[in-house]
């Protein structure tokens, strides 16, 4: 929480900044808004600009970016404007330096003016606020707590459950494994070399088992009438 408002404060003051420094000098006394955006890809040359068609324009949609990425509290948004203000800045000072065959800052007000500075100032600091905002924290993040049954607190190495009980879990524990017992095999069958053993197999031999035979089916009696 510190930190996003800390990083909140430092991306204000980044884009404050640079929406404020095309009002300035960049460079022998020309002020930012004096040049216009197309020259940035075409040339720098020597036309004033409007308002809204100069470097102001960039600098702006930094700052509505910052201000999205604030409220959703987004450190992809704040760097992205940071990125669009030093980069804009950047490249009006390659081309500036095309044009005048380098860029010179002199005591006497000429060269480079306090506009650059403060673009390239507030777009560092647009960086470095979204270096320190901690960002939007997901909800299944750690700490959180999902409460199962009802509004108890958990308990250390307790569990969640309806038993009303701390430390008792609160479903049915499986029945233990049961083995089932089948009868074995030839149950009747007399001990293996025993006297016993031997006659009841040579009885197998000599009787085999047959099915019963089939009783023929009777006949209801016929009335005997004379």
């Amino acid at each position: 929480m510190i930190r996003n408002i800390i990083g909140s404060v430092l991306a204000v003051i980044g884009a404050a900044g640079a929406v404020a420094s095309p009002f300035q000098s960049w460079f022998d006394g020309r002020h930012g808004r004096d040049y216009r955006v197309e020259d940035l890809f075409n040339g720098i040359t020597g036309t004033s600009s409007d308002l809204w068609v100069s470097l102001l324009l960039p600098f702006a949609f930094a700052a509505l970016v910052t201000l999205l990425g604030l409220v959703l509290r987004s450190r992809l948004l704040v760097a992205l404007s940071g990125l669009i203000v030093l980069g804009f800045t950047i490249l009006w000072m390659v081309r500036q330096g095309q044009r005048s065959d380098g860029l010179t800052l002199n005591s006497d007000g000429t060269g480079i003016g306090l506009g650059v500075a403060a673009a390239l100032g507030g777009g560092a600091l647009l960086l470095i606020a979204a270096a320190v905002m901690s960002g939007r924290r997901s909800r299944g993040g750690r700490g959180s707590h999902r409460y199962v049954a009802g509004d108890r607190a958990p308990e250390r190495y307790g569990g969640y459950g309806d038993t009303g009980q701390v430390g008792q879990v609160g479903y049915d524990e499986p029945e233990p494994y049961r083995t089932h017992q089948y009868p074995p095999y030839d149950a009747g069958h007399p001990p293996a070399g025993s006297t016993e053993q031997h006659a009841w197999d040579d009885t197998r031999e000599q009787q085999p088992w047959t099915p019963p035979p089939q009783q023929p089916p009777q006949q209801p009696p016929q009335d005997e009438r004379p």
